[in-house]
Order: C-alpha cells, then sequence, then structure tokens
C-alpha cells in the first residue's frame, strides 16, 4: 500500500483540533506515522500562530477519496471553506504526497507545492521521512530540509501529546 503524507494545521483551539483530527485520521486509516509538532507564524496574513504537523498513512484508498476523507474530517471540526485561501482555520489538512505518484488532475496536484516553500510543511516531513524521496525533483526531504532557509519561517516546538497506540516520530 501507498504511503501518504498529509499536512495538519490549525490556529482556532490548535490542541483541541489537532488531536482530534490525529484521531479521526486513526480511526479512517489505522495506525499512524507522525511528526512532532510545531508552531509557526501565519504565511501571507495576519493572524494567530499555527500548529503543524505531518502525519503518514498507508492506504489503498485512491487519492481523490483521500483527499474527500480529509475534506470530511475538516468539515467536522468546524472547518468553513471561504472563497480566500489565506483565512484563519480550526483545521486544515492537505494531502501532500501519494506514495511516489505525481498527479495534476483538476483540483488535485500532487506532490504539493506547499512541501519545497514551507517550513512547517518541510521540516515535520523530513523527520519523519528523511530517506524518501520528492516525487518530481528526486532528492530527499532531509535533504531539502538541509537546504531550506530554515531562518526565513521560524518554528517553536511544541510538546504536544497523542493518546493512542500509533507509532509517534521522535521529537
Amino acid at each position: 500500500m501507498p504511503r501518504a503524507w498529509l499536512s495538519l494545521g490549525s490556529n482556532i483551539e490548535r490542541r483541541r483540533n489537532i488531536r482530534g483530527a490525529v484521531r479521526a485520521l486513526e480511526r479512517q486509516f489505522g495506525d499512524l506515522v507522525i511528526s512532532p509538532v510545531y508552531e509557526s507564524e501565519a504565511v501571507g496574513f495576519e493572524s494567530a500562530p499555527f500548529y503543524n504537523l505531518v502525519v503518514g498513512v498507508d492506504t489503498g484508498l485512491p487519492p481523490a477519496r483521500v483527499q474527500e476523507i480529509l475534506r470530511n474530517i475538516e468539515a467536522h471540526h468546524g472547518r468553513e471553506r471561504q472563497s480566500g485561501k489565506l483565512v484563519a482555520r480550526t483545521l486544515d489538512i492537505d494531502l501532500l504526497t501519494y506514495g511516489d505518484q505525481v498527479i495534476a488532475s483538476g483540483r488535485l496536484k500532487l506532490p504539493r507545492d506547499e512541501i519545497l516553500r514551507y517550513a512547517f510543511v518541510l521540516r515535520p516531513l523530513a523527520e519523519v521521512a528523511a530517506n524518501e524521496l520528492h516525487p518530481e525533483n528526486g532528492r530527499s526531504y532531509g535533504e531539502l530540509w538541509e537546504a531550506f532557509d530554515e531562518g526565513s519561517q521560524p518554528l517553536k516546538p511544541v510538546a504536544l501529546s497523542f493518546e493512542t497506540g500509533r507509532h509517534a516520530a521522535p521529537a
């Protein structure tokens, strides 16, 4: 089964929504790989800081179905989709990758370009999948993180535990 990497973020009731999302993902997909959690400033708009992490799931579901499940989890946690993307949100879950596939079909584009643009996506991904290769450029996530200008987007580690039997990545 392919491993799908997901990016999770919240800046409204952050702890509750991130924990709830992780529980919902576990119910949907079983065992998870969970990165450490980081606090980051909102990028591109004024808002409260976000909590961000990356979660890995193994699934045989098609990518479009995975994305549908993620949207349902967001909605269950009060996510309201507005015309502008740059707004505060209870929960944002993005499908970053699906195995080594490169997909451009309608609104589904994988791998997501946020992997290469944002520290709050790349750093946690590099921590749980350092040796995996980016499906388009062939460089490992660890290598990509080493080359990233992390000073341009500071991240602060957050102590946030999850009360389940899943595999959690070391902080």
